[in-house]
């Protein structure tokens, strides 16, 4: 996993990675800007009326909003990696594995669907680990390392779905799994971090790509 993830690193200046790069921090922009606003409205809704009341329950919600973005960030991120597969798994090949034959994997439906069930599982996931957050310590680390696995599952099968069919990215992730939910650890870690969060889709498209390589003796 090191090793996936510093050859990602090292990429993260190529040019090919830019547009993905943008759409990523557009993507993630708008999800947060449009939670905030939703939160607010529905916290000014709910206690009704104008004054300092009302002011009261929109600063609340507004920060009620800001925690859910800063925690939910991680499926936000997981959405938009899944949109960014194929440019930034093509940069890669394209500097790292040269000798690839043209992808010939799951069908776009297959990819498409895999990757909408994918987002919807780690919202969920996010949703139900939100009490833990109220255990001290032991609470936080637990909802970080079952949040991860999902990650790292799901980025992972999605990147092998350019080359393989269900079957067979499911048979990859097993063969990689721990090494998969290294790197889900440390990208889960960085969602949480302001302005690094925002490198989390296509860092670890790029590094699920050099793990999927390593799974197949490419």
């Amino acid at each position: 996993m090191p090793t996936a993830l510093i050859l990602a690193l090292g990429q993260m200046g190529d040019p090919a990675f830019r547009r993905p790069l943008l759409w990523g921090v557009l993507g993630a922009a708008v999800a947060v800007g449009l939670l905030t606003w939703g939160a607010v409205e529905a916290a000014a809704w709910a206690a009704g009326g104008t004054g300092w009341l009302s002011w009261l329950a929109q600063a609340s919600g507004g920060g009620v909003a800001l925690l859910l973005a800063w925690w939910l960030f991680l499926p936000v991120a997981a959405a938009i990696a899944c949109q960014l597969v194929e440019p930034v798994a093509a940069a890669v090949e394209r500097r790292h594995y040269p000798g690839l034959p043209p992808p010939q994997g799951a069908s776009i439906a297959a990819q498409i669907a895999f990757g909408l069930r994918f987002g919807l599982r780690l919202l969920l996931l996010q949703v139900l680990m939100l009490p833990l957050l109220f255990v001290p310590v032991a609470g936080f680390v637990l909802a970080l390392l079952v949040s991860a696995y999902a990650l790292g599952a799901g980025l992972f099968q999605q990147t092998a779905l350019l080359r393989m069919d269900m079957a067979g990215a499911r048979a990859a992730w097993r063969a990689r799994r721990f090494a998969g939910w290294s790197l889900g650890i440390v990208l889960a870690a960085m969602a949480l971090v302001p302005i690094l969060n925002l490198l989390v889709p296509v860092l670890g498209t790029a590094a699920s790509v050099h793990l999927l390589r390593r799974s197949t003796g490419n």
